[in-house]
């Protein structure tokens, strides 16, 4: 079965996190950890973990009379499909704008800041002057949609 990223749900996220950090976690100490988060019962955690189980992002084995979980994909990969299935649903045109303000908003490291810099100076390389807008289907004579229409 395929792991399902885009149906995870704000509330798996949060005990997806948790298993990557760890790596492996037992159904008790997952349980600890999450409650610390958030105010949730043992069983709403339980009934997350089954449905991460059925999605095919989580595995168990069992410990004894314990469970383990793992993830069966890993954090960049949920991660990296997440935000382009969200970057599929915006203007082309703004998708930039839309960068920019999160790379405002979103706390870096040097490392991260450096790492940018050395996309982006790769980027401008080869970057057009404008990025024709996909908001509307292509004029079925010319085969391009015309930037001109767009309102966006």
């Amino acid at each position: 079965m395929d792991a399902k990223i885009d149906e995870i749900t704000p509330s798996e996220w949060d005990l997806m996190r948790i298993v990557w950090t760890k790596g492996e976690v037992q159904t008790g100490e997952l349980i600890t950890l999450l409650q610390r988060k958030r105010d949730w019962s043992d069983s709403t955690i339980k009934t997350l973990l089954g449905r991460l189980v059925k999605k095919g992002l989580l595995a168990t084995t069992k410990d004894g009379r314990k469970f383990v979980y793992h993830a069966t994909v890993a954090e960049a990969d949920a991660m990296d499909e997440t935000v382009a299935e969200l970057f599929n649903h915006l203007c082309a045109m703004k998708k930039g704008a839309t960068l920019v303000d999160l790379i405002e908003r979103t706390p870096l490291t040097q490392a991260d800041i450096a790492a940018l810099q050395r996309v982006l100076t790769e980027k401008a390389k080869t970057a057009p002057t404008t990025v024709p807008c996909d908001c509307l289907p292509p004029e079925p004579a010319a085969g391009v949609a015309p930037a001109a229409d767009c309102e966006c």
